[in-house]
C-alpha cells in the first residue's frame, strides 16, 4: 500500500533496515519536540538510518519551502513553493492575547469560481498532498511558533481535497502535531459527500459553511456551486451535522455594498437560520468586510458601517448569534478571498 505521509515512509524505512521501533519516536520527538527540520541533524538516530532518510526524502523534512513573507500587524503571510514549480500562501495570525492561529491552503487555486474571490479566477492547478497540507503547518513550527488553532480557509475548498481526512489525522495524532479537534476548522462552499464524511470521520472539527446569500438564484450567481449543491440540501446536512456532533456550525458572510448586505438579506438570513429545530442556537453568523484584489470583479466593494450595524441588529433583534469578524491582514492581500499564490 502506498504511504500516505513522509510520517508512513519514515516507518517503512525503519522497519526495512530492521531498526527497533522507537526510532520513530526519537525521529518524530526530533521534529516536534525538538524542532530539528533536517534530518542530517537527527544525531540521536544511527547515521545509515539519517543517510537513507536523506536518500529516500531528501535533507528538509518539509515538502513546502518558504519564498517570501510578507508581515503586517498582528499577520504573516508566507509564499510557499511546491512541487511542479506551483505556490501556494498560507497565514499566520496572532492574537494580543498571544493566542497563534493559522489559515492553510488545501488545493493550489481553486475550481469552483465564486466571482468575489481571488483564488477562484486562478482555476485549480491540483491538490495539495497530506504532506503539502500538513507541512505549511510544520513550517510555523520549525521555526518556534505555537500551533494553537488551524482554519482550512486558505487557497482551495478543503472538502474537495481527498487527502484533507489523512492531513486531520496526522494533525490530530498525538505523536505528531497532537493538535485539538476543536482547535481546527474546516471551511466549506457546501460539498455535501465532504460534510456527511466530516461528521461521519471527525464529528468534533469545527465546520464553517460560506452562504454568502439566502437567496438560491442570487447564491448560484456568486457561487456556481449552488446549482449542483442547492443551499436547502445544504443546510439539511448542517441540521444533521448538529444533531448528530452537538457542535456549532459557523455561517460565513462575505458583506458586499449593494449587492447582499440590504435589510432584506439580512430578514432572509435570519428566517433561514430560525425555526429549524431545538438545535438552531448552535448556528452561528461570522459577518466578514470584503476585501478587493486585482484579481477579483471591481463592481464589489465594502460594506459601508451603517449596512453592517443595521444587518447585525437585524440577526440579534431575530435571536441569531453574530459576529462581525475582525480583519487582519488586507493590507497585504492576506485576508479572506485574497490568496492567489502570487508575490
Amino acid at each position: 500500500m502506498k504511504p500516505k505521509s513522509k510520517y508512513e515512509k519514515i516507518q517503512q524505512i525503519i522497519a526495512a533496515l530492521k531498526q527497533p521501533g522507537y526510532r520513530y519516536l526519537q525521529v518524530t520527538d526530533a521534529i516536534f519536540k525538538q524542532r530539528i527540520g533536517e534530518f542530517e541533524h537527527m544525531t540521536m538516530i544511527p547515521k545509515f538510518l539519517r543517510d537513507e532518510l536523506i536518500h529516500e526524502l531528501g535533507n528538509q523534512v518539509s515538502s513546502v519551502t518558504p519564498l517570501i513573507e510578507k508581515s503586517s500587524n498582528q499577520v504573516s503571510k508566507i509564499l510557499f513553493g511546491i512541487a511542479g514549480g506551483e505556490r501556494i500562501e498560507a497565514v499566520r495570525l496572532s492574537y494580543k492575547r498571544g493566542w497563534e492561529s493559522y489559515c492553510i491552503s488545501s488545493q493550489c487555486g481553486c475550481g469552483f469560481g465564486c466571482s468575489f474571490c481571488a483564488t477562484g479566477t486562478i482555476g485549480l492547478k491540483r491538490n495539495l498532498t497530506t504532506d503539502e497540507i500538513t507541512d505549511q503547518l510544520l513550517h510555523f513550527h520549525l521555526n518556534g511558533h505555537t500551533l494553537d488553532s488551524v482554519s482550512f480557509m486558505g487557497m482551495g475548498e478543503a472538502l474537495a481535497n481527498p487527502h484533507l481526512f489523512d492531513a486531520l489525522a496526522m494533525l490530530t495524532d498525538p505523536q505528531l502535531f497532537g493538535l485539538g479537534h476543536r482547535r481546527i476548522t474546516v471551511s466549506t462552499i457546501g460539498l455535501l459527500p465532504g460534510i456527511h464524511r466530516l461528521m461521519k470521520d471527525f464529528p468534533q472539527v469545527n465546520l464553517t459553511f460560506s452562504l454568502h446569500s439566502p437567496f438560491d438564484k442570487q447564491r448560484s450567481g456568486l457561487m456556481p456551486i449552488n446549482d449542483r449543491f442547492p443551499l436547502q440540501e445544504v443546510m439539511d446536512a448542517l441540521d444533521n451535522h448538529i444533531r448528530h456532533t452537538g457542535r456549532k456550525v459557523y455561517i460565513a458572510y462575505i458583506l458586499l455594498r449593494g449587492i447582499n448586505d440590504s435589510t432584506e438579506h439580512a430578514e432572509a438570513v435570519a428566517e433561514l437560520l430560525r425555526g429549524r429545530g431545538a438545535w438552531e442556537h448552535l448556528y452561528h453568523v461570522n459577518l466578514i468586510p470584503y476585501n478587493s484584489t486585482d484579481e477579483t470583479a471591481q463592481s464589489y466593494s465594502q460594506s459601508d458601517r451603517n449596512s453592517v450595524n443595521k444587518f447585525v441588529q437585524i440577526l440579534k433583534s431575530r435571536g441569531v448569534n453574530v459576529t462581525v469578524r475582525t480583519q487582519f491582514g488586507s493590507d497585504i492581500n492576506a485576508a479572506c478571498g485574497q490568496l492567489y499564490g502570487s508575490n
